[in-house]
């Protein structure tokens, strides 16, 4: 393993747990795009997800007869009675001038930009470049999710992209969002709903972040919680094939039930050292949960499945919350998880039933467009937007916005009233998020 190797790696490791201290600091809120990594779901199923392609290049090393990459991970899926989830790109051949990295390093297919396949066969990659693998993805009954069209950084990521261009801004995301979204609906006839930005980097330029721009899309955050390897270069191709399938096989051994609900990250495309050990690991994989009794399937299935992160379906609650996530509610927190203990505050209350329609509101308070009358919230504070519209829907009245303040059964009664049309006589006081979705449910 060459140093470059070893150093990308550590400094994973190190971003991970540096983003998981301040995972355990920030405040969580309801949110009407969540982060999808996994799902509380006690069925041995799970899903496989591939990033980066179409890709009309043959593995690398080959030993499929030149097939495109995409059409033997399809294959392969396919032999198992698996369906995957394509996070698939529209072309990266506007990304230029550019020059190509260091062989081996994070910018290999480019320094100030990312170029797929590699440099320079942008055009056997991509949506725009590979419609007839996409067709065959959807004949074969996978999945298609969007990578953006560019592929180019939303924000700035320093410690490994410093160098990197960024687009400008959330309207600049918005469209390069919309570009592959379009291409893919008026080509293909699919609609896109799911979405992972590039490098998972969220940050973007006037305070938004890529929840906002998702939000304007409607979509969600598709991210994953186990990583299949082969992106990394390690010493040869046979190490890092091992890669791809010896965590599986060790946590299997450790609990067969381990991937229960779980979403696994893979690439359809070349890692550092443009090597493609996915092509000839995938089969373990997938050997491995099958021998284990895993069906694997898309993303939008698992969450057809169990939506959320910490309730199953079993749960009353659980099975409430959906359907108040099927009618447009937002029951959520933003890392997908219900937490039905937890008390249901006003600014929880607003959010859950204006989330979407807040979308346009929370941007202009934040570009200043729009003023909240309150001064005891911020205009960028999650709740500000859904507050605001409660407030002019009559439903939550207050010289302050109180976001924090626990309902009152006048609360409640007018928002039910005001989104449904009908409400209890009585609200138990006080009241929780699982007690709301069991009283809201049923006047759906």
């Amino acid at each position: 393993m060459s140093l470059m190797t070893k150093a990308i790696g550590t400094a994973k490791k190190v971003k991970h747990r540096f983003q998981d201290q301040i995972r355990e600091r920030t405040p969580v809120y309801l949110s009407p795009v969540r982060r999808i990594e996994r799902v509380a779901l006690p069925e041995r199923v799970c899903a496989m997800t591939f990033d980066d392609g179409p890709c009309r290049l043959p593995a690398n090393p080959d030993g499929f007869g030149g097939k495109p990459l995409t059409l033997v991970l399809a294959e392969i899926l396919e032999k198992y009675g698996a369906r995957g989830t394509f996070d698939v790109v529209g072309d990266t051949s506007g990304n230029y001038p550019d020059e190509p990295g260091k062989h081996g390093s994070a910018s290999w297919g480019g320094i100030a930009y990312d170029h797929y396949p590699d440099f320079g066969k942008d055009a056997d990659g991509g949506v725009l470049h590979c419609p007839e693998l996409v067709d065959r993805l959807l004949q074969g009954g996978h999945e298609l999710t969007s990578h953006t069209y560019s592929h180019v950084l939303f924000g700035k990521k320093s410690l490994v992209y410093g160098k990197r261009h960024t687009l400008s801004g959330l309207d600049e995301v918005a469209a390069d969002l919309e570009k592959l979204h379009a291409l893919v609906k008026d080509r293909h006839g699919y609609e896109i709903r799911l979405s992972r930005p590039p490098h998972y980097v969220d940050g973007i330029a006037g305070g938004f972040s890529s929840y906002d721009a998702y939000a304007k899309m409607g979509y969600q955050y598709m991210a994953a919680s186990f990583d299949g390897a082969g992106w990394l270069p390690l010493a040869g191709y046979e190490a890092e094939v091992e890669a791809t399938w010896g965590p599986v096989a060790r946590k299997l051994e450790e609990d067969p039930n381990y991937f229960c609900g779980q979403i696994i990250f893979q690439k359809d495309g070349y890692n550092m050292a443009r090597r493609s050990p996915i092509a000839h690991g995938l089969e373990k994989q997938l050997e491995l949960l099958t021998a284990q009794g895993y069906r694997v399937v898309t993303v939008s299935r698992l969450m057809e499945m169990s939506p959320f992160l910490d309730v199953s379906q079993s749960d009353p609650r659980g099975a409430a919350a959906k359907a108040l996530l099927e009618a447009g509610w937002c029951p959520a927190y933003r890392d997908n998880s219900l937490r039905p203990d937890n008390p249901l505050t006003r600014g929880e209350l607003a959010m859950m039933a204006f989330g979407w329609e807040a979308v346009d509101t929370r941007i202009a308070l934040i570009r200043g467009e729009e003023r909240l009358p309150w001064s005891d919230l911020k205009p960028g504070h999650p709740y500000a937007a859904p507050l605001l519209l409660a407030c002019r829907a009559g439903c939550l009245q207050g010289d302050k916005a109180a976001a924090d303040t626990p309902v009152t059964g006048e609360d409640v009664r007018g928002v039910l009233s005001a989104r449904l049309g009908k409400a209890p006589e009585a609200v138990p006081q006080p009241l929780t998020h699982g007690d709301f979705f069991l009283l809201a449910a049923p006047l759906l």
